[in-house]
């Protein structure tokens, strides 16, 4: 019985968003079959599906190489990023330093940066990887150090009158405090890595979704551009739903819990 509450549960949730969907697609088959659309100019959902499926057998090796770009880039943010608002919460002087550095960067566009890591770096995946880590870098650090300032003052007055330690105090009290607020500079981040991925495989590389939508772009092949379009957003929303259930795992003190109303 539990699998049916389970199942009926999500339908609750998706099946609105699913038929809204459905509907949206439906309209956009009959509007290109009726007034006869151009291919080049927009593609019916038929046509993105059949065209895509053509070229199957490379997909996964431009979805995997875009999806470890993703991922490379996104745990060299958070490796570099997290120690760095800790540096900043804990160092007066190092956030004069680092701050107006953080927005410096912040305000260069990524793409210009690009081509300069192809100079520096050389061409392949760890370019990619570190502009995707620049996108995401910067809501991290700011989400993070605004986390672990975010702890009350009387939590700390209590924790020097108890002869806490720096270090205790920081794994104990501010690291707990600040994680809602790393998790959801994390959701925010792990979305801007997939942007940052494409962006360098715009500028620089040899395969991976964005490479494979920059050749076809040249080719007039929108219907393949759209289908590779879907499954960069797949990408996106299954990263950031692998952080939302690593934050149920780690921060379950915080999140909504269901309220028994009596009809269970």
């Amino acid at each position: 019985m539990s699998w049916r509450v389970a199942a009926w549960g999500v339908v609750r949730e998706y099946g609105q968003v699913a038929a809204v969907l459905a509907g949206l697609v439906a309209v956009w088959q009959v509007v290109c079959m009726s007034a006869r659309i151009p291919v080049w100019l927009l593609p019916s959902p038929q046509q993105i599906v059949t065209e895509t499926w053509a070229i199957r057998s490379i997909l996964p090796m431009h979805f995997l190489a875009t999806l470890w770009t993703v991922l490379g880039g996104f745990f060299l943010a958070v490796v570099t990023a997290v120690p760095l608002a800790v540096a900043v919460v804990y160092s007066r002087v190092l956030r004069q330093i680092i701050y107006p550095l953080l927005l410096m960067l912040q305000s260069v566009p990524k793409v210009a940066i690009a081509p300069l890591l192809l100079i520096w770096v050389g061409y392949g995946m760890t370019s990619n990887i570190i502009v995707a880590a620049a996108v995401s870098f910067f809501p991290i650090v700011i989400n993070t150090a605004t986390g672990l300032e975010a702890v009350e003052a009387e939590l700390l007055d209590l924790t020097r009158s108890l002869d806490a330690g720096k270090l205790k105090v920081f794994w104990r009290v501010r690291l707990p405090w600040a994680l809602p607020y790393v998790f959801s500079s994390l959701k925010v981040a792990i979305t801007l890595a997939v942007i940052g991925a494409v962006v360098a495989e715009f500028v620089g590389a040899d395969k991976g979704l964005g490479y494979l939508i920059l050749t076809n772009s040249g080719q007039m092949r929108t219907a393949v551009m759209f289908g590779v379009l879907v499954l960069l957003s797949l990408l996106g929303i299954a990263c950031f739903y692998a952080v939302v259930w690593i934050e149920k795992l780690l921060c379950p003190w915080y999140l909504p819990v269901a309220v028994d109303d009596g009809t269970r």
